[in-house]
């Protein structure tokens, strides 16, 4: 069995990949299906989702669109949440709903992206936090036949430290679990896995960490840097029923 890590997404995957962007998307995905949601959407882009916030052709008797009281919108961009959502991408704030019986729409700047670029290939695509890390290397090393392919999401196009910390912290349980081959990238997660100190430090002296806390949003990183609190793990569904989105639903 390969296991590899790509510092950024690119597209090109065989078998099961876990889509890693702890500064928040995935981390916030985790939180949601945590806390009672149905599934996820994760949208192509805002207005996707925006449409997806009405009922398709009904109008109240003003006149106006009625909203979908099954979907919440949770989204962000520049670290802010988008007009005309609900949420934003904070876990934080996240774990302090209940989100039971809904469907959580999300479009964030790195995180949905990466995992439509995923499923452009991938089989099987999960997604992976250091709030599932464990959880989430043991569904990745029971569904995959070849290859295990990490992919980091970055911030704006470039690497970022928190993402390949946290592939460094699954691609080790992962080495843990049994004998894999490994390439480069997750030689380079692995080192600095070793050498970053603890997953708070990583995270804090990141450049996004940084730029969060700047905006007030330290208690996300701090909520992000817990590790393998939760079991469950989202997998993109094999029905996806809906243009321009990906649905996960949780897998335990």
């Amino acid at each position: 069995m390969k296991l590899r890590v790509d510092l950024l997404p690119h597209g090109n995957y065989s078998d099961t990949v876990l889509v890693i962007d702890v500064l928040r998307a995935t981390t916030t995905a985790v939180t949601y299906l945590e806390r009672g949601a149905e599934s996820l959407l994760l949208t192509s882009s805002p207005d996707v989702a925006l449409s997806l916030k009405w009922q398709p052709g009904v109008h109240d008797d003003a006149g106006e669109a009625v909203r979908n009281e099954q979907y919440l919108l949770g989204g962000e961009r520049g670290g802010l949440a988008i007009p005309g959502f609900d949420f934003g991408n904070s876990p934080q704030e996240a774990s302090q709903q209940n989100f039971t019986g809904k469907t959580i729409i999300m479009n964030t700047t790195n995180g949905t992206a990466a995992a439509h670029i995923a499923a452009q290939s991938g089989s099987r695509v999960l997604l992976a936090s250091l709030t599932n890390a464990h959880a989430a290397a043991r569904r990745a090393k029971a569904l995959a036949v070849e290859e295990i392919a990490i992919v980091c999401a970055g911030t704006d196009g470039r690497v970022g430290l928190e993402d390949v910390y946290a592939a460094g912290v699954i691609a080790e349980y992962l080495l843990a679990l049994g004998e894999l081959s490994v390439d480069d990238g997750a030689r380079i997660a692995l080192t600095l896995r070793r050498s970053a100190g603890n997953p708070l430090e990583a995270l804090s002296s990141s450049q996004h960490g940084q730029t969060l806390e700047k905006l007030g949003l330290g208690e996300d990183v701090r909520y992000a840097a817990q590790v393998s609190e939760s079991t469950l793990v989202p997998v993109m569904s094999e029905v996806q029923d809906i243009e321009g989105a990906l649905r996960f639903v949780a897998a335990t």
